[in-house]
């Protein structure tokens, strides 16, 4: 997250300002196609052994990154990068879903989503004032060093034991991924991030332009972004095992409400930094709900579920942006995100084929929990 601030810095530096984009699409990219494909081709490691390749070769590459003078070098590393990164989450979800027991995925994948979020609001920020005090090259090597007591932490914590003999192999693994109701769950993930990053994307050219706030303000309302998604990823956590569909129902038709509140009160300063919090709440608590439900949807698919609803989320991250842009390029201004982001989420709640149950066994089924009953028909509302 700490890279957020620099591709200006690294423009100025190289002298091209086509450059910071590059990098920053080249670490998108490796993002989407990272989580599956690492993730997969780790199957057979240990844990614990994934963790820390994936680690190590995530703080090697920084170092390159933050000594290197050329530039198709530095592409390469942020590819590497966020091969490594994607490889690392979807690991790291796995065995966090894992350590936690068949009915806490949902809690276990809230404090692994949690830290990003944390990482957002506190990376951004940083990563941005390195680079106006010190230069591009000093966020690469903090992003180094603080990964570091990561290494540590994994050596602690993660248990060395083998992989499990009966786990299901990769071929095994893909085709319980086919399945439509796991599959309408990752559609319905990336739709929602895919709204999320699409207006906040754009959030300061939005709140300068149309609401009128001051350039200072622009990193407070980032930050109460920040704030939001964290409770968010927290009260999806404390539901999404239990009781989802109180989170999924009321918490999708309210997102929806507030993306299109937020379009036709755009230029009223109180409300936008009251939604500015709203917003980020409710999109990373019904968010981290549907990792958490594809999570129990993917029980025949243990180390690639998390990998594929990483690739989902990073979908929706990469596609959103570009929508939010398209809509500003053709003329429609920078309110028009909003309306973008509506659309995609009034599309979540609309998808027909979307996965209204869970099947018997992929939830949680003790007493006074919410019990899935088994496959049936489909449903109008997309949250299920």
């Amino acid at each position: 997250m700490a890279w957020g601030g620099e591709p200006t810095h690294v423009d100025a530096d190289l002298g091209n300002e086509d450059l910071g984009g590059a990098l920053t699409s080249a670490f998108a990219g490796g993002m989407i196609i990272g989580a599956p494909l690492t993730a997969t081709l780790s199957l057979r490691w240990p844990r614990r052994r994934a963790l820390l390749v994936f680690l190590v070769v995530f703080i090697l590459v920084h170092v390159v990154g933050a000594v290197t003078t050329d530039f198709d070098v530095l592409l390469a590393s942020r590819g590497v990068a966020a091969l490594a990164y994607a490889g690392f989450l979807a690991v790291g979800l796995a065995t966090a879903t894992g350590m936690a027991g068949p009915d806490a995925r949902g809690r276990a994948a809230s404090v692994l989503l949690g830290g990003i979020t944390l990482a957002c609001v506190a990376g951004v920020p940083a990563g941005a004032l390195l680079g106006q005090l010190w230069g591009w090259r000093s966020a690469f090597w903090a992003v180094a060093v603080v990964s570091v007591p990561a290494v540590v932490a994994i050596l602690r914590s993660v248990p060395a034991g083998a992989p499990d003999a009966a786990a299901p192999g990769a071929r095994r693994e893909l085709r319980a991924l086919r399945r439509p109701r796991l599959l309408g769950y990752l559609l319905l993930g990336a739709l929602v991030n895919g709204a999320t990053f699409c207006t906040f994307t754009y959030l300061a050219p939005l709140v300068t332009d149309v609401t009128g706030y001051g350039t200072d303000r622009v990193p407070v309302l980032l930050a109460l972004f920040g704030l939001g998604s964290f409770a968010g990823v927290t009260l999806g956590g404390r539901l999404s095992d239990s009781q989802p569909m109180r989170l999924l129902v009321p918490g999708g038709l309210a997102l929806l409400a507030g993306w299109l509140l937020f379009a036709v009160a755009a230029e009223h300063a109180s409300v936008v930094f009251l939604l500015v919090f709203v917003q980020g709440t409710l999109s990373f608590a019904v968010g981290s709900t549907l990792v958490a439900r594809a999570l129990y949807a993917a029980v025949d698919a243990p180390s690639l579920g998390g990998s594929f609803a990483t690739a989902a989320l990073n979908a929706g991250a990469a596609v959103g942006p570009l929508l939010g842009g398209a809509a500003i390029g053709a003329g429609l201004g920078y309110r028009s995100p909003l309306w973008v982001s509506a659309l995609l989420v009034a599309g979540a709640s609309w998808q027909r084929d979307s996965p209204g149950r869970c099947a018997a066994g992929s939830g949680p089924t003790r007493p006074g929990r919410w019990s899935p009953p088994s496959a049936g028909r489909g449903r109008r509302v997309g949250y299920p």
